[in-house]
């Protein structure tokens, strides 16, 4: 039986190889979390930084330790500090092809489900989320189900994001299961939240008083059938009505579109900037 410790204690190789590239401690690479991951693998998507250490379990899989390139903390993660220093697998990365080219960076997308589950129609962004989630996003586009946190989809939106896609129900006065398209207005003055709650407008005045938005934000609505307040528990209703629940895989494809959209946008201006 193999000695635990003297497993913890062994050394990685000094040199591994990348799609053919050698990478060893003090190489840069791009970051490529796999997809379904969390909101930190969206944080890190893309990120540049230096590959400290290389690991190998026990079953002979190859890892890397790496520190961010514009971490404040980096020497704080070089002293293997929590926080400062990040596990990937070899597949996980991309070594630079110069060093100091980082080359340009993909866009970096959040689509964020957002609804009561238990409130009928209010769940209709959840239900949105989980079926995006079955699908091959672009590298970059992370989908969420906030459900109802709020506070959470504030500091998510912290994150050095170029845009957001929020898909909630929202009654406008049309058809129910009918799919709207909003960029919205915000009201710099409405910082209130309720974390239990998610408004999506009071979340997104939060998140900019804490300190960013997203350049570019969007809204999926859906129009409801069902409106229920949730104030008593015979109000509460588990699943979607008919007409909402049909609309969720137009949504899905709503959503593939306005992503791309965003990531034409966002591409196009980066080149005119640059040029």
């Amino acid at each position: 039986m193999t000695d635990f410790w003297s497993e913890m204690e062994r050394r990685g190789p000094d040199v591994a190889f990348v799609n053919g590239t050698e990478i060893r401690k003090g190489s840069r690479v791009r970051l490529l979390p796999r997809e379904g991951g969390d909101i930190l693998d969206l944080a890190l998507a893309d990120r540049l930084a230096v590959v400290e250490a290389i690991e190998e379990d026990a079953e002979g899989k190859l890892h890397v330790a790496v520190t961010l390139d514009d971490d404040p903390g980096r020497d704080l993660g070089e002293a293997r500090f929590l926080g400062h220093r990040f596990f990937f697998g070899i597949d996980e990365i991309s070594p630079l092809d110069e060093p100091g080219k980082a080359g340009p960076r993909r866009p970096r997308i959040l689509v964020a489900g957002i609804g009561n589950i238990f409130l009928g129609d209010d769940g209709f962004g959840v239900a949105v989320a989980q079926r995006l989630a079955r699908n091959a996003l672009p590298p970059g586009v992370l989908v969420v189900d906030f459900g109802i946190r709020g506070m959470d989809l504030a500091y998510a939106l912290q994150e050095e994001l170029d845009a957001v896609v929020l898909v909630d129900a929202a009654p406008r006065g049309e058809p129910p299961g009918t799919l709207s398209v909003i960029e919205p207005e915000l009201d710099e003055r409405e910082v209130a939240l309720d974390t239990h709650g998610m408004d999506p407008v009071k979340v997104l005045a939060l998140a900019r008083a804490l300190g960013r938005v997203p350049p570019r934000v969007v809204v999926i609505a859906c129009e409801p059938a069902v409106v229920v307040s949730g104030e008593h528990d015979e109000d509460l209703v588990g699943e979607l009505s008919e007409p909402v629940q049909a609309a969720v895989e137009d949504a899905v494809l709503l959503v593939e579109s306005v992503v791309s959209d965003l990531i034409g946008r966002i591409d196009s201006t980066r080149k005119a900037v640059a040029g």
